[in-house]
């Protein structure tokens, strides 16, 4: 197995788990300045809509320096397009590929993408051969020039997305591919598909400690994930745990209970992006940080993809969930247009530090 920056990271490893409709750009940005994850991963991206011309997928590929080292997760069922999405990832200058093969959404496994992968282990298979063979075509000189389903428009826009990195990330070395993935289908499998996992040496494994019957119901399993955990002890394939951890702390103690390398942290990091460095606290007002958060959105997304400021409310939700008046305080939240109504309402509440 090629080295890689998995097996140079400090460990434990805790990471942000991608999550969809939440870890875009701006939140990634602010919990890396703020918490200094172990790595982060970009929202789950379709391949066949990237490879069917959606060029408003690109947006979920922004990312600065600052969040290095990022993984863009793609989704899908077909390996050819796994492979031309690959090039183009590598193209755009990321340090890691993650293919989901855990979202319950009903759209993604009705398609037999995401967690609807471990009912079929063959493709699962061919999809990791086909990313890893699209890392050592981009190696080799093929660019997404050569990619035959992405159209010249996304081509264009990742030839000059390209131009723009540092020289260190232009070069040609090997992208290393990973899986995030569940315990199951409809109930734990883990000794059947995690072997078939294995056998096709990803850089890692993330488990989510649910099936995909459960959705997000219910407690994680995490003696399943430490059931991988030993599985995966013979390899050189780090295996980190997923759900239901809420704090730093607790990441560091399932982590040493199953015999893990790394956790990656999901729903307790909305709006809380200190989770992972809760030393620092003290240091910030946190809805100073929100203000900030909400000016990132703004200057990210305010000229491009049919902008609009309602995804941002969210966020601003979580982050005022602990406060007196928070129920108040969403509402008017839920009423905000941009930033600079979000400071004058902070102000209002006399919020900010």
């Amino acid at each position: 197995m090629e080295s890689n920056f998995w097996q140079t990271l400090a460990h434990p490893i805790i990471g942000l788990s991608p999550m969809d409709g939440v870890t875009d750009h701006p939140f990634r940005f602010i919990h890396k300045k703020y918490g200094k994850a172990s790595l982060m991963m970009t929202e789950f991206t379709s391949t066949e809509g990237l490879c069917h011309g959606a060029e408003k997928l690109l947006k979920e590929f922004i990312y600065d320096e600052t969040q290095r080292p990022i993984i863009g997760q793609i989704y899908g069922t077909s390996p050819e397009y796994f492979r031309q999405a690959t090039v183009m990832l590598c193209e755009l200058g990321f340090d890691g590929i993650d293919i989901n093969m855990g979202c319950p959404a009903k759209n993604v496994a009705h398609s037999g993408a995401g967690a609807a992968l471990i009912k079929t282990p063959k493709l699962a298979q061919e999809i990791i051969a086909a990313t890893k063979q699209g890392v050592i075509d981009w190696t080799n000189g093929v660019t997404v020039t050569d990619c035959p389903n992405l159209t010249e428009n996304i081509r264009s826009i990742v030839k000059e997305k390209n131009s723009q990195l540092p020289e260190e990330y232009k070069q040609k070395k090997p992208v290393p591919v990973s899986v995030k993935t569940r315990v199951g289908f409809d109930y734990p499998v883990i000794e059947e598909w995690i072997p078939n996992l294995l056998e096709m040496e990803p850089a890692a494994i993330t488990v989510h400690g649910r099936t995909l019957k459960q959705q997000y119901s219910g407690l994680a399993d995490w003696d399943e994930i430490g059931k991988a955990a030993q599985l995966a002890k013979a390899s050189n394939t780090p295996l980190l745990g997923n759900g239901d951890i809420q704090s730093l702390v607790d990441a560091e103690q399932k982590i040493k209970t199953y015999d893990l390398q790394g956790a990656l942290i999901g729903r307790a990091a909305f709006g809380n992006p200190l989770i992972f460095n809760p030393g620092n606290a003290d240091n910030y007002n946190i809805f100073n940080i929100a203000l900030e958060h909400s000016r990132l959105f703004e200057d990210t997304f305010k000229d491009n993809y049919h902008y609009n400021f309602l995804p941002m409310r969210k966020h601003l939700g979580w982050y005022v969930k602990s406060i007196p008046k928070a129920k108040e305080v969403r509402q008017r939240i839920f009423q905000t247009n941009n930033a600079i109504e979000v400071e004058a309402l902070f102000r209002e509440y006399e919020l900010m530090g």
